[in-house]
């Protein structure tokens, strides 16, 4: 926990370091305005409807958590990389990113959407894996007790 203390605190120096600081603190507020404001209550609300959508099956918190988490996912990765997967001309956010990397700035829309959507089919798969086992462990189950309960050949 003292590494990442530290950690923090030199890339806190390094980015205050340069005459940009106070767009950083500006940025920083707005962000966290953003998020309590705006942001937490949208995927609260969001939360809950697929909560109560859920709601009608018997199984509804464990299928909740499979929308959950790839939709976690891929709202933290929009959130990171907005600026490019928007592809704002104006901001120069692709140029930018050129740039500084030397990879292309385009095409950002289509990666986060195919990323979105493998992680849903990959909850979904996990989901039908779950879903799947149990019922056949019971049928294994009943079949075995069924077996144990016939009478035998000779009788």
């Amino acid at each position: 926990m003292l590494a990442s203390f530290a950690l923090t605190g030199y890339a806190g120096v390094r980015l205050l370091s340069g005459g940009d600081w106070p767009l950083v603190i500006v940025w920083f507020v707005g962000a966290a305005l953003l998020h309590d404001l705006v942001l937490l209550p949208l995927y609260a609300c969001a939360d809950r409807a697929v909560a109560a959508y859920t709601a009608r099956t018997a199984r509804h918190p464990v299928w909740t958590g499979y929308v959950r988490v790839p939709a976690a996912l891929s709202g933290l990765l929009l959130l990171v990389w907005f600026p490019l997967i928007a592809g704002s001309a104006g901001s120069g956010s692709a140029a930018h990113f050129e740039t500084a990397t030397g990879l292309s700035g385009q095409g950002f829309l289509t990666r986060w959407l195919l990323i979105t959507a493998g992680l849903f089919a990959a909850s979904a798969l996990w989901l039908l894996c779950r879903t799947v086992q149990p019922r056949r462990a019971g049928r294994d189950r009943r079949r075995r007790r069924e077996t144990k309960q016939r009478p035998a050949a000779g009788d």
